[in-house]
């Protein structure tokens, strides 16, 4: 399973859009019960949070910042993309297609790789999630390439390597879209392609620190 990938549109360019257009606020108010209602809110406030309910137009897979950036790039790199993905206090919000709340929990048991998987919170039928604003608050910039991805720990963790602080889409505090939605019916992966991405990010994550325990073995053995 480990290396097998379900055959879905690739899309090779990274999206760099980071608001929410007309089209795709109409899908996320579909989410709501009163979509008319939340449209005319934000009309009056389009830098304000939101939330929407889970389980019939999208749910969604909430992972660690660390771990879900992981994902994201397996997705974009090696895989057919993604959905809209959002970074909401300090966690990377991955919107998936209806029911995979319930199935990926699932699979991830059966999984040789799902140990190693952090756990994830999978909010589905019944829950709710808070979105960040439809345009992002003045100062937070809007990117203009593919946000850089690696595997290096300052480039997550805030210590002052490159994004961290308040470039950071992952930082604490900081709640915008990575990957915004702009269209009504965006294209949202399943289980099985969430489950790909949870593995090649823990295979990443076990690489990261069979490097770093190669750079540093006195450090690995006195940790032991």
């Amino acid at each position: 399973m480990s290396d097998w990938l379900p055959e879905t549109p690739r899309t090779l360019a990274f999206p760099t859009t980071s608001y929410v257009t007309l089209a795709g606020a109409d899908w996320l108010a579909s989410a709501s019960p009163r979509p008319d209602d939340l449209q005319a809110h934000w009309a009056l406030q389009p830098a304000a949070p939101s939330v929407l309910p889970c389980g019939t137009a999208f749910d969604v897979i909430n992972a660690p910042a660390l771990f879900g950036r992981r994902m994201v790039d397996r997705l974009w790199s090696d895989g057919p993309g993604s959905g809209p993905v959002a970074a909401h206090r300090g966690r990377i919000l991955l919107f998936a297609a209806p029911g995979t709340a319930q199935r990926l929990p699932a699979l991830l048991v059966w999984e040789e790789w799902g140990a190693a998987v952090p756990p994830l919170l999978c909010h589905g039928s019944g829950d709710a999630v808070t979105i960040p604003p439809l345009h992002p608050h003045p100062g937070t910039g809007t990117p203009h390439a593919r946000p850089a991805y690696t595997d290096a720990p300052s480039a997550y963790d805030g210590a002052g390597g490159p994004g961290a602080g308040a470039a950071d889409p992952a930082s604490p505090g900081l709640s915008r879209w990575l990957v915004a939605p702009d269209v009504r019916k965006p294209w949202l992966p399943g289980a099985d392609i969430l489950l790909w991405a949870c593995v090649r990010a823990a295979r990443a994550a076990a690489g990261a620190q069979r490097e770093a325990a190669a750079q540093h073995p006195v450090s690995a053995l006195a940790g032991s």
